[in-house]
């Protein structure tokens, strides 16, 4: 970085050396990534992307590439002058090239979308080197959470995690005393029947919240190992608390207001409020994970004192 005559620094300097000599060679790249995938995200848009289940899957990607643009200057910094890794990259470039193709012939989602992971990967080993990859490790990581995972492996995990669901929330709205009975995933409470959907309580709903959960602790970046072990662990009964007050709020709209309006705007509007309580608890449990680390060390510093 450095400062001008007038004493302001130059936004100039800030920007990694040779990225503008070399953006014809990445020009490229990013066009052949454009004509392997647009066709598969078009048929995502229209397909499973398009459902309460996988509606997740844009957004994911949108962070993710907004997670790559924002750690392109530091990866480019970090990479500058280091060696790539031709070794490694063709191998994995190979290998999600495979994948692209096996997937995208045979309609296999989880290997045709999976495979941009490895693609970018080993563009980064290719182009820049492993420090590049070790900059954008977590952003394609994230990526993840938008792979479609297939419809026996949601449903034979979905299935307890709905039944789980459905009898905390009855037994919360028993102890309120509303009139409330249970079958399996079906509430019935007064005259009105709820079925507990996927989308209301399901895997899918699991995968986003603990996608929001990571994203914040890399946006917050603890120092303490600790802390953030903590609650990445703790975002998994976080999801199921948050699942569980979305099915309570869905059960009282339609119970109060009825059935068109538990089904109309306010369903959408009980989505909002599950991703909203989850960050709240999120933040919430945070804060008392960063003040029992305070208190431990208070503590700690108090009897080595003494």
């Amino acid at each position: 970085m450095s400062v001008n005559s007038t004493g302001v620094f130059s936004k100039q300097a800030q920007r990694p050396e040779g990225w503008r000599s070399q953006l014809l060679i990445w020009l490229p790249i990013i066009a052949g990534l454009i004509v392997l995938y647009l066709p598969s995200g078009v048929d995502l848009f229209r397909g499973v992307w398009g459902t309460d289940q996988q509606a997740h899957g844009p957004i994911v990607l949108g962070i993710a590439c907004w997670l790559i643009y924002r750690k392109w200057p530091e990866m480019w910094r970090l990479s500058e002058g280091q060696p790539t890794s031709a070794a490694a990259g063709w191998p994995i470039f190979i290998f999600g090239l495979l994948f692209y193709v096996i997937g995208r012939s045979q309609d296999i989602l989880l290997f045709e979308i999976g495979s941009v992971i490895w693609l970018l990967a080993a563009i980064l080993l290719l182009m820049r080197g492993p420090a590049a990859l070790k900059a954008q490790w977590f952003a394609l990581f994230f990526m993840f959470f938008m792979i479609p995972l297939p419809g026996p492996v949601v449903d034979a995990l979905t299935m307890p995690m709905k039944m789980a669901v459905s009898y905390v929330a009855e037994n919360i709205l028993f102890w309120a005393n509303y009139p409330i009975g249970r079958t399996g995933v079906i509430l019935q409470i007064g005259q009105y029947k709820l079925l507990v959907a996927d989308a209301c309580a399901g895997l899918h709903t699991l995968f986003t919240l603990e996608a929001l959960g990571l994203l914040y602790l890399n946006i917050i970046r603890h120092d303490s190992l600790f802390r953030n072990i903590t609650l990445a662990i703790l975002i998994v009964p976080i999801a199921f608390i948050s699942n569980v007050i979305r099915v309570i709020v869905l059960t009282l709209i339609t119970y109060h207001f009825g059935d068109e309006a538990g089904q109309g705007f306010l369903h959408g509007f009980a989505g909002m409020v599950l991703f909203l309580t989850a960050l709240l608890l999120i933040i919430g449990v945070d804060s008392l994970i960063q003040l029992g680390v305070k208190l431990r060390r208070r503590h700690g510093g108090a009897l080595t004192g003494a």
